[in-house]
């Protein structure tokens, strides 16, 4: 159950990554006054929440709809973090996550911020709910670590929250050449836990 709940944190914990979404939410919401930010930053936290959440419950019942066996699925979804990994490494994550922020700020009006683009892309995207069916299917059906599953989806999304309350005082503290290494070690990170998630999918093949 440790190795489970350790497992599950620190993909969840590494795809959200707080402290670079924090960077990203204060260019969101540079024109609306702090009570306006807290809201959004709320909101999108909650929704990106019930997003995973649903992923977490229903996802593995689609892929059994969809004739998607859980080991291809695992496959494709390590392969997916691991395209993410190289986003993050190479810095190509960061101006892509931006272009897509500043199209939705022009188009879409503020009060839907919160649900797009920070709660759907950014916060709970293709990886994060990728991530989330991955880990539900290694539950195995076990209440206990699925409960402690969407306890630790809950945790992250917490975690984006209190981020985003205090963006500007982390911004200023870790600045653009800390923001810069922390988004290349996560990505690393992440590349080892998607290698691990394809090892997990290839595996059962040979059995």
């Amino acid at each position: 159950m440790q190795d489970y709940i350790t497992s599950a944190l620190a993909t969840l914990l590494v795809i959200s990554d707080p402290i670079f979404m924090s960077a990203i939410f204060l260019g969101l919401t540079h024109d609306l006054n702090k009570s306006q930010r807290a809201e959004v930053a709320l909101r999108g936290s909650f929704i990106a929440f019930l997003i995973l959440l649903g992923a977490g419950l229903g996802g593995a019942k689609l892929l059994t709809v969809l004739g998607i066996s859980l080991s291809a699925f695992r496959i494709a979804g390590g392969l997916l973090l691991l395209s993410s990994a190289a986003e993050m490494v190479f810095d190509r994550r960061t101006q892509r996550q931006q272009e897509l922020a500043t199209k939705a700020i022009t188009v879409d009006h503020v009060k839907n911020i919160a649900a797009f683009p920070l709660a759907i892309p950014l916060l709970a995207g293709p990886g994060a709910i990728s991530a989330m069916i991955l880990l539900a299917g290694r539950a195995d059906g076990d209440i206990e670590k699925l409960t402690a599953l969407y306890g630790v989806a809950a945790f992250v999304m917490l975690s984006c929250y209190l981020s985003f309350l205090a963006a500007e005082r982390i911004s200023k503290m870790m600045g653009i050449t800390g923001r810069a290494v922390l988004s290349r070690l996560l990505g690393i990170i992440l590349a080892a836990l998607a290698v691990q998630f394809v090892i997990d999918g290839v595996v059962p093949l040979f059995q």
